[in-house]
């Protein structure tokens, strides 16, 4: 069994077939997470998770060698759902982008948490930078590589974020958006 990133990377580079059923088998629940949490539906989630992968099928044989993979795959997770927001609303603003797709009520699912109301309460950055850091780990400084910012500014940021959900969380349940449900995977 491949262990390390680097024999991982290769066989994709080869273009041999394990490279992505061992690449899939290790990320695929951390990126699906990540899209129902990010996106609140469950349908939304699904489709962006195999446009991932699909993208990996397709690109994996041109990733340099040394890539981070995990990082790769949830960047590519992350602009896929801001293409797929930016298609059905391009005339909105960036920070219009998440109340434009909001997650409505499912008829089955499960009851989000406090937590869970108040991330989607956020700006869709503040919410993906909480997710990535938060629930994902990645590093602050690995962080700011992979969206292409100083790391001074994205822990400026990542600080703005966790002092909005607190404050969310702060005001209670009567504040934040009404209760929705997600669908479990």
């Amino acid at each position: 069994m491949v262990e390390s990133e680097p024999d991982l990377l290769a066989l994709l580079r080869a273009r041999d077939p394990r490279g992505f059923e061992l690449c899939y088998a290790r990320h695929r629940d951390a990126i699906y997470g990540f899209l129902l949490r990010l996106s609140g539906q469950r349908a939304i989630a699904e489709d962006l998770f195999q446009e991932t992968w699909l993208r990996l099928a397709r690109k994996g044989a041109e990733l340099r060698p040394g890539s981070d993979l995990r990082a790769w795959l949830f960047t590519v997770a992350r602009n896929a759902y801001r293409s797929l927001l930016r298609s059905r609303h391009p005339q909105a603003r960036e920070e219009e982008l998440d109340e434009l797709l909001a997650p409505g009520d499912a008829a089955q699912g499960v009851e989000l948490s406090e937590l869970e109301r108040a991330l989607l309460a956020l700006p869709l950055e503040e919410r993906e930078l909480l997710l990535l850091v938060g629930v994902e780990g990645f590093a602050q400084d690995e962080l700011a590589r992979m969206l292409g910012v100083a790391a001074p500014a994205l822990r400026q940021r990542v600080t703005r974020a966790r002092a909005r959900l607190a404050q969310a969380l702060e005001r209670g349940p009567a504040s934040a958006p009404r209760p929705r449900r997600i669908h479990e995977r």
